[in-house]
């Protein structure tokens, strides 16, 4: 189960995405909606991550590099990809083995690091995180 603000930073990730006529929901757009979570706010200010910045970043990266996956004609309907997917996934079998009933940002941030090749885990780890 997803806490309801975890449900909302969700969703806020997908209309992030289609804001920008995306035809994908990234990692990318999962961590710039994480940056407006509570519970993973927590994590972030425990780790000395400017927020801003990461942000800021994060912001630009989606604005040009996912250039590529804009819909020019601005009807798309927004898929997570693999990778928001199997985060997800991963964040909720996490928080089932540790006992706990809800999956929060918190979680969901952990799991970003398991996509090690992903452009948000390097955007975490320049921040020093």
């Amino acid at each position: 189960m997803l806490s309801r603000e975890l449900e909302e930073t969700l969703r806020r990730a997908m209309s992030n995405a289609a804001t920008r006529s995306h035809e994908f929901a990234t990692l990318e757009h999962l961590l710039l909606a994480l940056t407006e979570d509570s519970d993973a706010l927590e994590v972030l200010h425990a780790c000395n991550v400017d927020i801003e910045k990461l942000a800021a970043k994060l912001g630009e990266f989606i604005e040009i590099e996912l250039a590529s996956i804009v819909d020019p004609n601005g009807n798309v309907d927004v898929q997570p990809t693999a990778s928001f997917q199997r985060v997800i996934q991963r964040a909720i079998i996490h928080t089932q083995s540790s006992g706990r009933d809800v999956a929060t940002g918190a979680n969901v941030l952990v799991s970003i690091f398991s996509e090690r090749e992903s452009h948000a885990v390097w955007f975490l780890k320049s921040l020093n995180m």
